[in-house]
């Protein structure tokens, strides 16, 4: 196939605005035909007692297995059934607590159409999406929703485009419904997506990154300066806790307050730490989110944060590079 010579980026560019145009009014074009087969839908997943098994073939079988990803990553539990292994042994996944959201744009799949009697002998409901309401497909489902579309973006009107893109719009519309009707949140969501950069920022709590033990460093409030730097280069958390007679944190001396002290007295010999600590220092909870211990720590302009418990006590303390090294932030 040779390349048009007379192709231009100008033509290029012509041609993604042509599809995106096409694309996105085919799905504007869906709305008129939701407004009763839609809730009905909604309300069939909603009481499923299983899963949403989604199948197809070919490229809405492509479709098809998005859908189903993202059934499962908003609190639906759902899978993929690929049409053509199904006749060959897979219908077992199926069982009669299940639904079945078949997709075919012609409506016409034999493969597709094979299944129904098996699945309707299991009890299982069948939503169809598909580009044709007289179908073999949409009249044996119990509810069809539309995925037609006025003209496919190929210019043959031939290659699947236009209307993939109809019914992928219409699975994540049902998705999406499903987790608004379920109250399904971020914590949710991240539950789903434990190894994801959304589920470190929700689920990793502070006291699962907190520096706690002999790795926190701590003086007593008696402590020199000397001391104060001895225990500081030890830990390597820039600072030391200042703990008082009943181990409970009074101040934090830092490399800042270091500087500080360096710029107003020339000497930190015969210093006692308690001269140059920073009082009352900045703490959270063990039980806080890592991403609000970042967001205080910016907020505060500070590097490093204390965490106690609810009476006070020290139980560890976190520097930024720990959230950083645990990729909350």
């Amino acid at each position: 196939m040779d390349i048009n010579t007379a192709f231009t980026p100008e033509l290029a560019l012509a041609s993604a605005f042509r599809t995106l145009e096409t694309e996105a009014q085919a799905i504007l074009a869906l709305r008129d035909g939701l407004r009763t087969a839609f809730p009905d839908a909604v309300a069939r997943i909603l009481a499923c007692k299983g899963r949403v098994i989604v199948t197809g073939l070919g490229k809405t079988g492509h479709i098809a297995t998005k859908i189903a990803a993202t059934f499962a990553s908003t609190g639906t539990p759902s899978f993929f059934l690929h049409a053509a292994e199904a006749v060959h042994g897979d219908l077992g996944m199926v069982t009669g607590a299940d639904i079945l959201l078949a997709i075919s744009q012609s409506g016409g799949s034999q493969e597709l159409l094979t299944i129904l009697p098996a699945v309707r002998r299991l009890g299982v409901p069948v939503i169809a999406i598909s580009g044709n309401p007289q179908s073999e497909l949409a009249r044996n489902a119990d509810i069809y929703l539309s995925s037609a579309v006025a003209q496919e973006a190929c210019p043959l009107n031939l290659a699947p485009t236009a209307s993939t893109t109809a019914a992928l719009a219409l699975g994540d519309a049902l998705a999406v419904a499903c987790l608004e009707a379920r109250g399904f949140n971020a914590q949710d969501f991240a539950r789903s997506h434990p190894g994801g950069a959304l589920g470190r920022r929700l689920l990793t709590l502070v006291r699962d990154v907190m520096r706690q033990g002999d790795a926190l460093p701590t003086v007593s409030l008696q402590a020199s300066m000397i001391q104060a730097l001895e225990e500081i280069s030890r830990k390597g958390m820039g600072m030391t806790i200042v703990l008082d007679d009943t181990d409970r944190p009074c101040g934090i001396f830092t490399d800042g307050d270091l500087r500080r002290v360096l710029e107003k007295r020339g000497s930190i010999t015969g210093l006692s730490v308690s001269e140059g600590m920073t009082r009352q220092p900045r703490a959270i909870l063990p039980e806080a989110l890592a991403v609000d211990a970042a967001a205080r720590m910016d907020e505060l302009r500070v590097s490093q944060l204390l965490v106690t418990d609810a009476q006070g006590k020290l139980v560890g303390a976190l520097h930024m590079h720990d959230l950083m090294a645990a990729k909350v932030i």
